[in-house]
């Protein structure tokens, strides 16, 4: 073998180890590339007690309630499905019922989610989008989900109209 070939099959094996560490690292990732699941892909995916993932929906209206010690209950609906959660801790500013939400933990035997993380969204405007994409599909969106607030003045108020061109 010239020295041009040993190179070019040396360069060879190793990107086909490359390829094969990629793939491998792929199909172990593939359930944890989704950033949460919704309670419909739970109840799809039958995810046995203790497994550890994100939920993310909405909080069903008239289903917040406070116990002691921080302790809280509420149930996550996505318009098809809906999973109870348990949480103690304190809740962010902006979560309340009817809005979007992401907490972290896992089921248990009951079926009901413990979480240990509760995440909500920054604001009245925001709403992840496999969420958005989840209400859309189950016929539940409402079209002033994603609109922004109009902050910006009329064309014919600016000042320097011609400017701007």
């Amino acid at each position: 073998m010239t020295r041009k070939q040993r190179r070019l099959t040396l360069i060879g094996c190793a990107l086909v180890v490359l390829a094969i560490a990629a793939g491998l690292v792929l199909n172990a990732l593939r359930d944890s590339i989704v950033f949460f699941s919704t309670p419909s892909m739970v109840a799809e995916k039958h995810l046995g007690p203790g497994k550890r993932f994100r939920l993310g929906g909405l909080v069903e209206q008239g289903s917040l309630k406070r116990g002691d010690n921080l302790a809280v209950t509420f149930t996550v609906a996505d318009g098809g499905a809906t999973l109870p959660v348990a949480y103690k801790g304190i809740l962010p500013d902006l979560f309340r019922e009817g809005q979007g939400v992401v907490a972290e933990g896992a089921l248990d035997a009951d079926g009901v989610f413990r979480a240990d993380t509760v995440l909500a969204k920054h604001d009245e405007t925001y709403m992840p989008k496999d969420v958005a994409d989840a209400l859309k599909k189950q016929g539940h969106w409402k079209d002033d989900y994603g609109a922004k607030p109009n902050s910006m003045p009329s064309a014919s108020a600016a000042p320097n109209q011609g400017a701007m061109r």
